[in-house]
């Protein structure tokens, strides 16, 4: 019985760990990353739904082309995210954390946003390992000047 005991507890440290490892590398391949199919086969399930301050979005090939247009109006960003809670359930997880994000804006004088808010995500283990299902970012404030945002980028239908 206590190697089983013993087991499960690896196993939950181990899925911790991997969880916070990709969120982490997520965070950190916003800054420094190449945002393509890899990239998002690398985070996200097919059918992800993805809720962002620009609109919601349905499936990775439509979080990817959201998340392009969005890192596009930045020059140079840093993404933080702490304070992660995680709750795992066999082979789905929830976290709860929040993240601050500074943005430097495209195409001008170095004009900084600064954006702060809560996160909650939910994961499920593929064969790959873990992939996000479903993420929200809500935004609590923000400081500076935000981004214009072109009319062609409407938020997409939720």
């Amino acid at each position: 019985m206590e190697t089983e005991e013993a087991q499960r507890q690896l196993r939950h440290l181990t899925d911790r760990a991997e969880i916070t490892d990709l969120l982490d590398r997520y965070l950190r391949s916003l800054d420094h990353g190449v945002l393509d199919d890899e990239w998002a086969r690398a985070f996200h399930t097919e059918d992800v739904t993805a809720e962002m301050p620009v609109g919601t979005v349905h499936g990775r090939d439509a979080l990817l082309d959201r998340v392009r247009q969005g890192m596009a109006l930045f020059d140079r960003t840093v993404h933080f995210g702490t304070n992660n809670i995680i709750e795992i359930d066999g082979d789905r997880a929830t976290v709860r954390g929040a993240q601050l994000s500074t943005h430097v804006l495209a195409g001008g004088p170095d004009d900084v946003f600064v954006s702060a808010g809560h996160t909650e995500t939910e994961l499920v283990r593929t064969v790959d390992g873990w992939r996000v299902s479903a993420t929200a970012l809500r935004i609590v404030w923000t400081r500076g000047t935000p981004p214009r945002l072109p009319a062609e980028f409407a938020p997409a239908a939720d």
